[in-house]
């Protein structure tokens, strides 16, 4: 992609276009919609953004043994990524000027830890401790994080219902029961067996309610069916042991191996699932705090560019089913952009973008560029009245429809 004097040109008109398509649906909401307590931000993590994978200290992770074993799609590794770890100072600043609220990162352990356990890194903590300190972030709370679809069932029948619920069980219930109960998923139990392990009365009521908050990782839903007839016999595991079937549309034949679902695939966006999973959350576990950690649109796209009018109408539409279950109840306190800039995806290498910012992986600067997403999303958190966030169309077209 080319640079010079042309981009900003190019993206003030790209911005105009916005504009110019601002009254094409209704209604709309703005920042002011939410409380002021509430949260907007943007997320990255470590391996993903940072690069820098042999400097000062740093002891190889899983992920660079995966990559570099040549398992990814692309070929690819996270060796530079976007290079945060030399251009966070950059980041923090585009973050700033973003008019971000919070930024969602994390913590690479083989860089603090390189040995696993014993002596501190001490590069590994000064960089931590600089990117802190440009953040100037402080206090903090204990919480999970999960990574839902809502479930739909495939199918009215009773069995694809139980299945869907059975999947929600699994998903979810395998994480959060524990914390909330002290204990796992009924369900769970009867079709694990022993191979699931069990909690003492000590040890439930330690682990039950030691959570500050849920962390929520959504992207899609999805369609389930029941697969109670599947073998019984074979090597067991997570997948087998849902006995359900998964799709991510229902002209596609769903398949038994949930995690398949997981990897990037074209899958219809659906901000009334989001919607449908907090009201779940709230109703399933008492509503507890939740905080939205990621959400953004590239899951099976490989053709984004800097004019992503696709990616506005997901986060727009995706932010609007958030108020929506907000003004229902939900104890919903945050809602993050994943992700803040282009990275390395886990499951797509470089070959999907997900970022607000583009990064040219091809140039050894790894330049930011602001897509028009970037743009929109500062407008809605900066309360520019002639940005008023648009309901769009995607809840006409729900994923229930397709």
């Amino acid at each position: 992609m080319r640079r010079g004097s042309t981009v900003p040109l190019l993206l003030l008109l790209l911005f105009a276009s916005l504009e110019v398509d601002s009254s094409r649906t209704a209604p709309r909401y703005s920042r002011d919609d939410f409380s002021p307590d509430f949260v907007f931000g943007a997320g990255t993590s470590a391996y993903q953004v940072e690069g820098a994978a042999a400097e000062d200290g740093r002891s190889p992770c899983i992920w660079d043994t995966f990559t570099h074993e040549g398992k990814m799609p692309d070929k690819s590794t996270g060796d530079v990524a976007s290079d945060g770890y030399h251009k966070y100072k950059e980041d923090v600043k585009l973050m700033t000027d973003t008019g971000l609220e919070a930024y969602k990162f994390s913590i690479s352990w083989s860089r603090l830890l390189p040995n696993g356990r014993g002596a501190v890194n001490p590069k590994g903590l000064e960089f931590y401790n600089n990117l802190i300190n440009e953040l100037v972030m402080q206090n903090g709370w204990i919480g999970l994080n999960v990574y839902t679809f809502w479930a739909y069932a495939f199918t009215n029948s009773t069995a694809d219902v139980q299945a869907a619920q059975r999947s929600l069980d699994f998903m979810i219930g395998w994480i959060i029961n524990p914390l909330v109960f002290g204990d796992y998923p009924e369900v769970m139990k009867k079709n694990a067996g022993s191979r699931l392990p069990s909690f003492n009365k000590y040890q439930s009521k330690q682990v039950k309610g030691s959570f500050d908050f849920v962390g929520l990782n959504h992207y899609f839903s999805a369609y389930v069916s029941d697969n109670s007839n599947g073998s019984r016999t074979d090597l067991r595991d997570y997948n087998a042991d849902i006995f359900a079937k998964f799709t991510v549309s229902k002209n596609i034949t769903p398949t038994d191996q949930v995690l398949n679902q997981l990897i990037p695939v074209p899958a219809p966006a659906d901000p009334q699932g989001l919607e449908y999973m907090l009201e779940y959350l709230k109703e399933a576990y008492g509503n507890p705090p939740i905080y939205i950690q990621e959400n953004g649109y590239g899951v099976g796209i490989f053709n984004d560019t800097i004019h992503d009018t696709a990616r506005i109408d997901f986060l727009s539409g995706f932010i609007g089913s958030t108020l929506d279950a907000v003004r229902n109840g939900s104890d919903v306190r945050g809602y993050f952009v994943w992700s803040f800039l282009d990275v390395f995806e886990l499951l797509a290498g470089y070959r999907s973008r997900f970022g607000l910012y583009f990064v040219d992986f091809d140039d050894v600067k790894r330049e930011r560029v602001p897509k028009l997403s970037a743009f929109w999303y500062s407008n809605f958190l900066k309360k520019k009245q002639d940005m008023n966030i648009e309901r769009t169309g995607l809840n006409a077209t729900s994923h229930a429809q397709q």
